[in-house]
């Protein structure tokens, strides 16, 4: 598929950037903030830091609206805040060391937008969604430095609406696998709704999807 074709496709099935610039200024400036906090800090912010910072700001009526535009996912217990595409404190395949922290990206796409999107190293962990061979990325920007076991890895994405959390949903069918090979098994099972790209395709994806979510300057 054509990246561009892609990349309206995914925009229509979760319009992030959209949502986003739907939102006043300062809620704007939260979400980036949130962003930025995970690869600065190696966690979200927490309510009682948006408390301090955004004084003017109603901070349970905050997160409840970036929540419920699905820009952000907040835990059932704490409501606090523990993802935030493309990362997330939650459970996933997809292990990201970055800036010294170690994080998880909720698909492969994600995994493989952060280095770029952010401007620092980083390292992908994770494993084929196929055969369940692990695979490793060290990446620095657009550029894949290594890839184990090498890099004919390629990045399904199993194209269906979210749920009410995209994250919970959408996110978890966009996957890695191992080959060329693997892929097209992958792909034959519901060729109507599955594509795949290499990894300098699905960078380029990632980077153009999630790129209007960050503010230029960190």
């Amino acid at each position: 598929m054509d990246n561009q074709i892609a990349l309206q496709k995914l925009n229509q099935l979760l319009p992030l950037a959209e949502r986003q610039a739907a939102l006043p200024a300062p809620l704007t400036e939260l979400h980036r903030a949130v962003l930025h906090s995970f690869v600065n800090r190696g966690r979200p912010l927490t309510r009682t830091e948006i408390k301090q910072q955004w004084l003017g700001l109603d901070a349970s009526q905050a997160l409840t609206r970036l929540a419920g535009d699905d820009l952000i996912v907040l835990a059932a217990d704490t409501q606090e805040i523990i993802g935030a595409y493309p990362l997330t404190l939650e459970e996933t395949p997809h292990h990201v060391r970055v800036n010294d922290h170690t994080l998880r990206a909720m698909c492969a796409l994600d995994a493989l937008a952060v280095s770029p999107l952010f401007g620092q190293p980083a390292e992908i962990g994770s494993r084929c969604r196929v055969t369940d061979t692990p695979i490793v990325l060290r990446q620095t920007g657009t550029t894949i430095l290594a890839a184990e076991p090498d890099e004919a890895i390629r990045v399904g994405l199993h194209w269906q609406p979210p749920q009410s959390c995209a994250a919970h949903s959408l996110c978890r069918e966009m996957v890695f696998l191992v080959d060329a090979a693997t892929a097209e098994t992958w792909h034959a099972i519901d060729p109507e709704r599955r594509d795949y790209f290499s990894l300098p395709g699905a960078i380029e994806l990632g980077v153009a999807f999630f790129t209007p979510l960050l503010a230029k300057n960190p």
